[in-house]
């Protein structure tokens, strides 16, 4: 944890209709002071250019790893060790069973493994994807190792479904990580005082 008080969420982007409405979160979170770390995988920057987002945050948005020439640090290892939280919104299926399965194939996979910081998961996709039994085994794996979830919500899907599998609504997800984050600041206050 930074000694400043400033929050530093990474918003992972995934390869989901629902993108688009990164824009919108990002654009809440940073009205609220938090410093927002954009990674877009490459699936999702079919749905939502990286412009747009780095416009909204102020800051890059990450979609390969590299090497930082002043520090040594992989892109994957700095974002990891300086969130406070990450958030992955939307989340296919594909992340959750990368993410479950140990993989690192790409920056926000290697990232998720890499980090000491909660992880919060806001999936999107098809009803029938979201119910499947592997899918569910993920998210049950993802579960019991600590990963906070945010939907998804039912309703009309871009599929033409109606059914489970909405990304949530981006105002509920962002009022949700803004209490996540005040709990956690709660919490480190907390110890700091009894050491």
């Amino acid at each position: 944890m930074r000694a400043e008080k400033t929050s530093r969420v990474v918003l992972g982007v995934t390869g989901s209709i629902s993108a688009y409405r990164a824009a919108d979160l990002t654009s809440l979170l940073t009205k609220e002071g938090i410093e927002v770390d954009v990674i877009l995988s490459k699936e999702g920057s079919r749905f939502i250019p990286p412009l747009t987002l780095h416009t909204l945050s102020r800051r890059p948005v990450h979609m390969e790893d590299a090497v930082d020439p002043a520090t040594g640090r992989p892109t994957h290892i700095a974002l990891a060790d300086d969130a406070d939280l990450i958030l992955v919104a939307p989340a296919t299926a594909q992340i959750l069973g990368t993410y479950a399965h140990g993989l690192a194939p790409d920056l926000l996979s290697a990232t998720l493994l890499a980090t000491p910081a909660p992880v919060i998961m806001a999936p999107a996709m098809n009803g029938k994807m979201w119910l499947h039994p592997a899918v569910q085994e993920n998210v049950r794996l993802l579960t019991g190792r600590g990963v906070r979830w945010i939907g998804p919500d039912t309703g009309l899907l871009a599929c033409g479904y109606e059914g489970i599998g909405r990304l949530w609504p981006v105002q509920e997800i962002f009022e949700e990580v803004r209490n996540f984050l005040s709990q956690l600041r709660e919490s480190e206050l907390k110890v700091l005082r009894h050491s």
